[in-house]
């Protein structure tokens, strides 16, 4: 989860999360985790455990991991544009694998971080190997050219990097579809509202037939996803 308030000071540089963002996410990461429906219950309670603990504070952030086998999950379709008006579909990344991520382009904690750490887990994959990136918005009101643009170079995305866009009656039904929960609340301070968006923090690794085989709840280190990825693709 992330609680973005746009501001012109913020959008320079995003600053590390304070821990209130972490246990504020706790209840999204609660969410996250029906998903996880291949996982034996003990380990989705080990899997719950570990992300209380961090965002108590009494313990390093570890990475929330679920894998599933070649053909077990098919991951839910969806047809969308991305940031050039090119129709981006599921359909359309088969025949290699696929990151599908949640992130809001007004973002300025949490979001950049985790979009750096995928960008940075596909540039240490060999050309050949690199999954396509999928990043579906979680706030419509930021889907502008400008905005992308900014966030390109403000969060260092790398060239294979699409957003996924459309109406917001069409993107929460593909958040509904992948489990991603989203809460907008408008906040007033001296007259001026600005707009709070919380949402789950997942990222899902595809496989080049289309099926789902991880899934990540950020925090991860841009080693736990590049560790993904290479054991997908050297199968």
């Amino acid at each position: 989860m992330s609680a973005h308030q746009p501001s012109v000071a913020a959008a320079e540089a995003p600053p590390e999360p304070a821990p209130s963002f972490l246990r504020r996410r706790l209840p999204f990461v609660v969410a996250a985790l029906t998903l996880v429906a291949g996982v034996a219950i003990g380990g989705g309670f080990a899997l719950l455990q570990r992300h209380a603990r961090a965002a108590a504070g009494d313990a390093a952030p570890e990475p929330a991991v679920a894998t599933w086998a070649p053909g077990k999950r098919p991951a839910p379709a969806f047809a969308l544009r991305d940031q050039h008006g090119q129709p981006l579909s599921l359909a359309s990344l088969r025949g290699r694998p696929a990151i599908v991520t949640f992130i809001d382009p007004l973002c300025r904690n949490l979001c950049p971080l985790e979009a750096r750490v995928i960008s940075s887990a596909v540039a240490s994959l060999p050309a050949a190997q690199r999954p396509a990136i999928v990043a579906v918005s979680v706030n419509p009101d930021g889907d502008d050219a400008a905005t992308f643009r900014a966030d390109a170079v403000r969060w260092r995305l790398g060239a294979g990097w699409r957003w996924g866009v459309a109406s917001h009656a069409t993107l929460a039904r593909v958040w509904q579809s992948y489990g991603i929960g989203v809460r907008v609340a408008s906040i007033t301070h001296a007259g001026v509202t600005v707009h709070e968006v919380e949402h789950t923090e997942a990222s899902y690794v595809l496989d080049a037939a289309g099926d789902e085989r991880a899934l990540l709840l950020y925090p991860f280190r841009t080693t736990d996803l590049a560790h993904v990825l290479r054991t997908l693709t050297a199968r």
